[in-house]
């Protein structure tokens, strides 16, 4: 997938209040009534693009600490962060990426929640190495049957 990123596919660096006070007037009013792809760079800052990018091209093909989609809502005279995801299948982030996620948000000023809004847990299998969300803790490989590792042991590169 990196090889199909082209230079300026990247997303929005939002690394401060300032910053994301200038992406956000950017935005149409249909854009805002639909999550955000994101990611956290290695640098630890958030990246922001509309819904129909790609993590990959957002993060402008490198790697990432933390990705997928964010919802915005304005309240009392502010914005805020109304949910948070870690559903990247470019990426397949660990839920233990979420104080990454919540570092790169504080450090824009947003409001946030204590964590992920809907937390995926992602593994690769070990036997026929296809990728696998796990679901109601049934760490059983969906193509092979294998049983899947119980830490996070997905490739970080996409």
């Amino acid at each position: 997938m990196k090889a199909a990123v082209l230079p300026g596919d990247g997303g929005r660096r939002v690394g401060s209040a300032a910053d994301f006070d200038g992406w956000i007037v950017e935005q149409s009013a249909a854009e805002l009534v639909e999550p955000f792809i994101f990611v956290v760079g290695m640098d630890g800052v958030l990246r922001l693009a509309p819904r129909r990018s790609e993590h990959v091209a957002c993060a402008g093909g490198d790697m990432v600490l933390g990705a997928d989609e964010i919802s915005f809502m304005h309240e009392a005279d502010r914005w805020t962060v109304s949910g948070v995801s870690n559903q990247s299948t470019g990426y397949c982030p660990d839920v233990g990426s979420w104080p990454e996620v919540a570092c790169a948000l504080d450090a824009v000023g947003l409001r946030r929640p204590s964590g992920f809004s809907h937390e995926v847990v992602f593994r690769r299998c070990p036997g026929c190495q296809e990728h696998n969300i796990v679901r109601e803790d049934d760490f059983v490989c969906v193509f092979c049957g294998s049983d899947l590792p119980a830490t996070w042991n997905v490739d970080p590169t996409p």
